[in-house]
């Protein structure tokens, strides 16, 4: 037998907002910070296909007999893959279970196995529901999904109340922000159809570097540092954002601070790898006396996930005063708690 739907399906997306929407007929979900996943079954064969279309139940084969009991035969269904640490949700974790050796994937799937958090249903044994409304499809989510600890049914609320609740709240548990959909909605796959609403905040960092940039010869970005308690300078992202007509001067004013000890007692920003694709990664260290305010959205460890957005220049800061304090979330919920809830498909 065939699945009912066959993969892959491009996963229905959203597109970036700075509020949270209100109106009638919409719902609204927590952001969760993980592997955007597509889940089949067909009778004992379970396909995880990831948001590009790869197949990914290799990597993941703890979630395997997990996903055959929670979801009916003939179901597709669509989610998130996360990994759970003590407190909060862990992409580093995440990132390290997709590993070409079959040794090692085992070994991970015992030390930090995955969850599979549900949100959408798009077939049903032999049905297609694609073209429902997003609210039949999330009741029959409802009443046929079986959670368990490794398998969730996200939270749900039409309240934007609850939702602004959940922005504040769920950032220190690892969630990213919130989901907004209509409940009229059919599965548009591929389309940017939803809202998504991010966190996002700032940091004051230490210039400790500089690339240069591919054309033209000016200052392609920023490499940017914080301090530990050991007041030693650690690499923690970069950013590009500078206007362009700006760059060949601010190369000649980089230039009188260029050597020095930089991040060469702490982490440093990467070289060549096979993520790079044969960029120029070569980089120019500066004394740590320049520091900037820059903006950002997601943490990767104690790192920036995605190059940050300059703001400003900082000249009144003490480059010392830099430090990962400022990295702090706050945590008034922790992730064991929305497990909970997503647990019993409940509204904290």
């Amino acid at each position: 037998m065939a699945f009912t739907l066959q993969p892959p399906i491009e996963p229905m997306l959203a597109r970036a907002t700075d509020e949270i929407p209100a109106g009638r007929d919409l719902l609204y979900e927590p952001k969760w910070d993980g592997f955007r996943t597509l889940v089949y079954r067909d009778g004992e064969r379970v396909h995880l296909q990831s948001r590009k279309g790869q197949p990914m139940e290799r990597y993941f084969p703890e979630l395997l007999e997990p996903l055959r009991s929670a979801l009916p035969d003939g179901a597709v269904a669509d989610g998130e893959l996360v990994v759970a640490g003590p407190q909060a949700l862990d992409f580093d974790a995440l990132l390290l279970r997709v590993h070409p050796a079959a040794s090692r994937v085992a070994k991970l799937s015992r030390e930090t196995p995955a969850t599979f958090v549900a949100f959408d249903l798009l077939a049903l044994r032999d049905r297609d529901l694609r073209a429902l409304p997003f609210a039949e499809r999330r009741r029959l989510l409802e009443q046929t999904l079986r959670p368990s600890g490794r398998v969730l049914l996200t939270p749900q609320t039409d309240d934007p109340g609850v939702a602004r609740r959940w922005f504040a709240q769920f950032e220190g548990a690892g969630l990213d922000g919130v989901v907004a959909k209509l409940a009229t909605l059919p599965y548009a796959a591929g389309e940017r159809v939803m809202w998504k609403i991010k966190h996002e905040r700032t940091a004051d960092c230490v210039v400790g570097g500089y690339r240069v940039a591919s054309k033209g010869g000016g200052v392609g970005s920023l490499l940017l540092g914080l301090y530990d308690d050991a007041c030693v300078l650690h690499y923690v992202g970069h950013t590009s954002s500078m206007p362009a007509k700006e760059r060949t001067g601010l190369r000649e004013r980089l230039r009188a601070l260029e050597g020095g000890p930089s991040f060469g007692a702490g982490r440093t920003p990467g070289g060549p790898s096979r993520w790079s694709q044969g960029r120029d990664l070569a980089w120019i260290p500066l004394r740590p006396e320049l520091v900037c305010e820059v903006r950002f959205d997601q943490l990767q460890g104690d790192r920036f996930r995605h190059a940050a957005g300059f703001l400003r220049w900082r000249p009144d800061r003490d480059p010392r005063s830099c430090t990962f304090a400022q990295l702090e979330p706050p945590r008034p919920f922790q992730l064991r708690e929305i497990e909970r809830f997503a647990g019993e498909g409940a509204t904290p």
